[in-house]
């Protein structure tokens, strides 16, 4: 028998009664009923409670042990009286009697409760992570992850892919995030950079020859935190495949994510089939190209309408008429709705930085009652009910603006009037692909030709018949997978043509020799017969947190850093002794 336990903390059971046991674990609570004192003893499995009877000489010396204490147990499994019986965890049948105990682990005083899920500062947490680590809540997401990630890398090699590790230390990449970099000892003055991604490498494999490759990639970006992306570090599935296209990287996904999803979690999955919207209809109907389509509410343009004889709203006709959009939004069945429901929505908006959204609603015989009402004649309300699907009873808000910032503003507006009225299911989960993102984009500052997502893209149609001169019409085989608002992953079809390359980076202002400096592993890899490929990369942190239920990505991760990019309870980043920095070539300037 090991020395510390005959059965973790949820095994026992009513079978094991009359047995002598060993268990160890962390005191989670204490309940001191004067002739008897109750323990609830736990561990990684689960909680097991323990009794001891004053006539026990170690009575007193256990009454004053501190919760979080590890301690082992030596006892006797005995029935629970019926009255006590606790049915919310496995072992609430039976409990162990106590003939003796011996510490394992003393413990300070707690700077936290760990029997409680209660918030406490995220100062406290980090600092005190693996206390946090110990709380029922978080404990189990941390299980879940770790069983997450072990059920996907069973199911890719089911599906034939083989698991490769990509190098940690690799070269600087010119797109995407800030690089982490690492000084090279054995050559001064030179660095290496974490990845970014395996990006490159992910690539160099199916040119070496190897059909299907997947691996849980740590990945390393110099970015500031949100809310679902880790200042620094995070997970994903990395994948990709050979001689493939779009279609069967989205089947590989697909049965991939539905596996998973319905494995460890009881929310209903909306339709097994992903639906696919082209990145132009996810900005005009939802407002972005993350739409969580939960929310039943779609934009709709209506820009024309305002060039009507019979539409007196002079503010928005001016508007339109110096290139502004006009876009809006309907509620059904809205006629009853206080006032104050459509001036909060207004004022809300204000408070996002727009100019709030203008609104009315449609009544019987096709007129609109609101502060616009007035302005729209019977005719332009019965066009705008057919433009919208709009009916009788239903309201309209308007917002107008320039492309970007009604986008913007219809995106979280669409979100903030479906929560107001109760309209997305939490127990559901809705997938969706968004597809056909161009190859370009006008940067709004400089106004010059850039990559809109991925540079090693292959660019849509037939490559002798696309017009290089209208770049902002070149769209390419990139897409995007989407669950209830969240982006889980990027993915493209690969440019694996050197000189195709050289044409798309020329117009992103990159010359030859450029290409061949930056890229020179990729570049020269495709020189030498590369096959057509693609892949993509979910975030493992990001499936966790759906999952899980969670909307910080903190909740999933085992050490995460705090917003400002330091680990609270490792002191990282630290400062280094000058000797380091001689052995590194290196001196410090620290701007104060």
């Amino acid at each position: 028998m090991n020395r510390y336990r005959s059965h973790n903390c949820n095994e026992l059971r009513k079978k094991d009664v009359g047995n002598d046991v060993l268990l160890s674990g962390w005191i989670n609570k204490k309940r001191d009923h004067g002739n008897l004192l109750f323990i609830d003893l736990r561990d990684n499995y689960g909680i097991t409670q323990c009794i001891i009877d004053k006539k026990n000489t170690q009575f007193n010396d256990l009454e004053k042990v501190q919760l979080e204490t590890v301690i082992k147990i030596n006892g006797e499994v005995v029935n629970r009286s019926t009255e006590t019986i606790n049915k919310e965890i496995d072992t609430g049948e039976i409990e162990v009697s106590i003939k003796s105990y011996e510490i394992l682990g003393t413990c300070k005083e707690l700077p936290l409760p760990v029997f409680s899920d209660q918030e406490y500062s995220e100062e406290i947490r980090l600092k005190y992570r693996f206390l946090d680590l110990r709380r029922k809540k978080i404990h189990e997401n941390i299980l879940l992850r770790s069983k997450v990630i072990s059920f996907i890398r069973n199911e890719m090699i089911k599906m034939g892919f083989l698991e490769f590790q990509t190098p940690i230390l690799t070269s600087s990449s010119p797109e995407g995030a800030r690089d982490f970099l690492v000084p090279s000892r054995l050559n001064p003055g030179k660095f290496y950079a974490l990845p970014q991604a395996p990006q490159q490498f992910k690539q160099l494999i199916m040119v070496s020859g190897f059909d299907k490759y997947f691996q849980i990639a740590p990945c390393f970006r110099d970015e500031d935190a949100r809310a679902d992306r880790s200042p620094g570090e995070f997970y994903q599935l990395d994948l990709e495949m050979s001689f493939v296209e779009q279609e069967e990287i989205f089947k590989v996904v697909e049965k991939l994510l539905l596996n998973t999803f319905k494995k460890f979690s009881n929310k209903k999955i909306i339709t097994d089939k992903f639906p696919k919207i082209s990145y132009s209809d996810a900005l005009l109907k939802y407002g972005t190209d993350k739409p969580d389509l939960r929310n039943p509410l779609i934009i709709n343009d209506i820009t024309e309408i305002f060039s009507r004889d019979d539409v007196s709203f002079d503010i928005f006709k001016k508007l339109v008429k110096s290139g502004s959009k006009v876009r809006c939004i309907v509620t059904k069945n809205t006629q009853d709705k206080p006032r104050s429901f459509f001036d909060n929505i207004d004022k809300w908006a204000k408070e996002q930085g727009a100019s709030g959204l203008a609104y009315f609603t449609f009544e019987k015989g096709i007129s609109a009652k609101g502060p616009i009402g007035k302005f729209f004649s019977r005719d332009a309300l019965m066009e705008i009910m057919k433009k919208t699907n709009a009916k009788i009873g239903d309201s309209i808000f308007l917002a107008c603006n320039s492309k970007i910032e009604l986008e913007k503003i219809t995106s979280l507006a669409r979100d903030k009037i479906a929560q107001d009225l109760d309209l997305i299911d939490n127990n559901t989960f809705a997938f969706c692909w968004i597809v056909d993102y161009p190859m370009y984009e006008r940067d709004v500052i400089s106004k010059k030709i850039k990559f809109s997502h991925n540079p090693f893209s292959m660019p849509q149609g037939n490559l002798n018949e696309i017009n290089f001169e209208k770049p902002l019409d070149i769209l390419a085989y990139q897409y995007d997978i989407v669950c209830n608002g969240i982006e889980l992953s990027s993915g493209a079809i690969r440019n694996h043509i050197p000189e195709l390359m050289y044409k798309l980076f020329s117009i992103a202002g990159y010359n030859k020799d450029e290409v061949n400096k930056k890229f020179s592993g990729m570049i020269n890899a495709l020189s030498y017969g590369a096959p057509p490929h693609g892949g993509i990369a979910p975030g493992i942190e990001r499936i966790v947190m759906l999952l899980a239920n969670e909307k910080n990505i903190r909740e999933i991760t085992m050490f995460p850093m705090n917003q400002n990019a330091q680990d609270l309870m490792m002191n990282a980043p630290s400062e280094i002794s000058e000797n380091q920095l001689k052995e590194l070539n290196l001196y410090l300037n620290v701007k104060k």
